[in-house]
Parts: C-alpha cells; sequence; structure tokens
C-alpha cells in the first residue's frame, strides 16, 4: 500500500497544524510521499503566506519592503521555534531576499511559500526533500507537461522510501530554467501528479473540511456529506462551482485510475469523501449534489423553419467564437434557439453579437434575458430511479419558484434548471428539501 498525501494551508498554518499533520502521516507508514501547500491563514484576520509574498513582490522596491519580508520571515520562525526544532531557514530566506531585490520573475516569488514549507516540514518529519523545479515540468500557461515530467518523478521517487515534495510550482519546460507555477490551490495538482508517478494505490488530499457536502452550506444548513462521489459526478458539481479541489488535480490520477480521498487535518477520524472512477456503492440518495451559480443570460433566436436550415446552429455559434465567448447550454426547440452565456462576458459585446447573429442567420426575432441562475442536480442514482425530474419540478413549485429553463444531459447524470437570481438560494433549498431531508424522513 502506498499513499500520497496533501496538506493545504490551513493544514500548516501554524505549529499546532504542524503537530496535527505530523501525527497523521505518522499514524500509517504507507503515507510516503507527501505534498505541502505554503501556510494559510492562523485566523480570519491572518494573510496567506502566499499573499504575503505577493505583496512583497509589489513593493520590492518600496520602503515597506523589508517589513514585509520580516512577517514573512516570521511566520516560519514562529513555526520553528514553537516545534522546538534545531533547524534554520536562514540562508534560504537571504536567497530570496536577495533575489526578489534583484527582479526575479512572479512565479518564483509565489513559489517560495510552498518551497520553505516543504523543506521545513521535511526537516520535522525526518523525510527526504525533493524540490519540485527538478521534477515537475510546466508550460507557459501553467499546464503540467506530462511527457516531460513522468519519466523524471517517476525515477526520482523510486529513489526515496519517504519525500516531500512541495506543491504548486515547477520549472518551465522551454529549457529557459526559470520557475514556473500552477494557478491558486495548484498543489492539489502537484499531488495529483505524484500519486500517479508513484503508483500510489490512494491519493489522500488534506484540508479543513470534512469532504464534499451535497449542497453549499452557506446556503443550505448542515447539509449531509457525499460519502463516495465518481470523477464524472465531480466534475458536473465543480464545473458548477462546488469544488474543494483545483478542478485539473483530477486528470492525472484519473488516467491511472487512483482515487481520491477528501480528508479533514481537524477530524482525521471521519471518513471525509472518496472520489472514484466508477462504483457499485449504492449511493445513499439518488441525487449525488447540488450546485449552482448566478449572473447567466440568455440569447433567443426565433426563426419559422429553422430545424431544416442546414447550418444555422453553426452559424449562430460561429459568432459568438468571433468575439471569444463560450456557450454554457443551448436548448432548442423546432423553431426556437436559446444560447446561455456569462452576462459579464456577453455584455462587452452585446450589440456586436445581435447584429452579427443578424447577418448570419436573419432571424424573426432575438429575445434576450439577464437575471439567470443555474442550477445543477447532479447524481448516478437518477438514472435507475423513476420520477426524479418530477420530483424536482414539484418542488421548485411548492416554493412559486418558476422554472425558466431546462437541460437534462445525455448521460441521465444531471439536471439543469435556471431560475431567476432571487430565487437561487430558496431553490437549491427546496431541492436540498425534497431529494434528502424528506428521503432521511422517510427511513
Amino acid at each position: 500500500m502506498l499513499k500520497v498525501v496533501k496538506f493545504g494551508g490551513s493544514s500548516l498554518a501554524d505549529a499546532t497544524q504542524f503537530k496535527k499533520v505530523y501525527n497523521i502521516i505518522k499514524a500509517d507508514e504507507s503515507r510516503r510521499f507527501v505534498v505541502p501547500s505554503a501556510p494559510g491563514k492562523r485566523n480570519k484576520e491572518d494573510t496567506k503566506v502566499t499573499d504575503l509574498l505577493i505583496l512583497a513582490f509589489s513593493h520590492r522596491d518600496e520602503a515597506d519592503f523589508e517589513e514585509i519580508f520580516k512577517t514573512i520571515r516570521g511566520r516560519y520562525q514562529a513555526i520553528i521555534d514553537e516545534l522546538g526544532l534545531d533547524y534554520s531557514l536562514d540562508e534560504e530566506f537571504k536567497t530570496i531576499h536577495d533575489a526578489i531585490k534583484a527582479g526575479v520573475g512572479f512565479d518564483y516569488v509565489v513559489s517560495r511559500g510552498e518551497y520553505l514549507n516543504g523543506l521545513l516540514l521535511a526537516n520535522y518529519l525526518g523525510f527526504d526533500f525533493i524540490d519540485a523545479k527538478d521534477v515537475i515540468c510546466i508550460d507557459e500557461s501553467g499546464n503540467y507537461d506530462a511527457k516531460k515530467t513522468d519519466p523524471l518523478l517517476t525515477a526520482e521517487l523510486e529513489k526515496h522510501e519517504y519525500a516531500v515534495i512541495p506543491g504548486f510550482y515547477g520549472i518551465r519546460n522551454d529549457d529557459s530554467g526559470e520557475i514556473q507555477a500552477f494557478s491558486r490551490g495548484g498543489s492539489d495538482v502537484t499531488g495529483s501528479i505524484v500519486a500517479k508517478c508513484a503508483n500510489a494505490n490512494l491519493y489522500e488530499n488534506w484540508t479543513d473540511v470534512s469532504g464534499f457536502l451535497i449542497a453549499d452550506p452557506r446556503i443550505v444548513k448542515k447539509p449531509l456529506p457525499i460519502e463516495t462521489i465518481t470523477y464524472a459526478e465531480l466534475r458536473e458539481l465543480s464545473y458548477m462551482g462546488a469544488s474543494v479541489l483545483h478542478e485539473n488535480s483530477i486528470f492525472p490520477v484519473r488516467s491511472a485510475g487512483i482515487p481520491i480521498n477528501i480528508k479533514n487535518t481537524n477530524r482525521p477520524q471521519d471518513p471525509g469523501t472518496l472520489i472514484v472512477e466508477s462504483t457499485v456503492h449504492r449511493p445513499a440518495h439518488i441525487i449525488t449534489g447540488i450546485a449552482g451559480k448566478k449572473g447567466f443570460a440568455t440569447v433567443s433566436i426565433e426563426k419559422d423553419m429553422m430545424n431544416s436550415e442546414i447550418g444555422f446552429g453553426r452559424k449562430v455559434l460561429q459568432v459568438f467564437e468571433e468575439y471569444g465567448l463560450s456557450f454554457e447550454h443551448m436548448p432548442s426547440g423546432i423553431d426556437t434557439m436559446t444560447i446561455i452565456v456569462n452576462t459579464k462576458e456577453f455584455i462587452k459585446h452585446e450589440q456586436d453579437i445581435i447584429s452579427g447573429i443578424h447577418r448570419a442567420v436573419h432571424p424573426d426575432k432575438i429575445d434576450l434575458e439577464s437575471d439567470l441562475a443555474l442550477i445543477a442536480v447532479v447524481g448516478r442514482g437518477m438514472k435507475a430511479n423513476r420520477g426524479t425530474a418530477a420530483k424536482l419540478f414539484t418542488a421548485l413549485a411548492k416554493e412559486k419558484i418558476n422554472v425558466k429553463m431546462i437541460d437534462q444531459g445525455s448521460s441521465e447524470l444531471n439536471i439543469i434548471v435556471g431560475v431567476r437570481n432571487v430565487y437561487f438560494e430558496d431553490a437549491l433549498r427546496a431541492i436540498y428539501n425534497a431529494f434528502i431531508v424528506e428521503e432521511e424522513e422517510e427511513f
């Protein structure tokens, strides 16, 4: 058994959290490779180390740079002192300080939080340290280069029984030798890559929540956790904004068939959420999760006999493509076609797109409507249960919420409904109550 474990910033924010991480790792000898993030917030008023580094970068020529840098240094020294370690990061800080003042690139600066935490955690655990810049290659767009990374990282991991590999960064794949970072939250991606190259049995992602919840706890009071979720279900929910994982962290482990377990550093006894490729595990409820987002607009196009006009849809979508807009959904009828887009992006080119559609397909009418929220109801259990859609619409009707749009995926994995922004929270609660609360009460 081999596990790769990744710990987020909240899990490594201070010495108390470091001790929890130590106990978790030492409790299971199969937890052999550890991927840390930079120290996060210790409390609501605190500042993440990565944000302090960004501040230092932007103030490199300002009078307050030294004070900002002193604050960053103090975060690590406090951990060292409270853990009673005979260890110094002085030389590392001198190198980083001088590099920032000399004008080093942004990615190098923001990556130092993970780098320093990796060194510190490796010393505390008694593990080897592998610098991510030596084994992980990233292109200029921030994407993982599997062709270059996999052989390097696989060979290096084979040399170590236990090791710490800092997350979030690597080296540019253009032979420049420059540090390249993933987007924020990219330590999740590093953990996934390490799990893949280590041929791990399990990738544990430790954070400050006990897995995924069925619904947003800011909207639904005390939603139940999701025990098991497939990658396909997760993809649907993450797309609609419900995620505790970086969106690109799924792909490396999914391609290798490695499950992910989302765990809580502060409650290691909780089972968390297991993310798998597929399972015969019967879901506890018809639906797995509910998620949604506000801020969409609809472009409804009407034209008699549009269904017999070859290339009609392509011509319409080409207009959106010309202005760099993607669409979210596209429900249609015999003589109608509706394009759902992000309002903020659409409004920049609104009149140009309307004119473009008129030129391209000569519609009878174009209607615009904003103020739309989309809600995705996702679950592999929907395939085997009749009446799911009826139950969904009944729940909304009881709350007098009008459905503006309906779209069901061909996989029968999800149903997406559109409601006015003002009804978004009420709709989420109504759906949760119908599928979760009422089902729980039945049993």
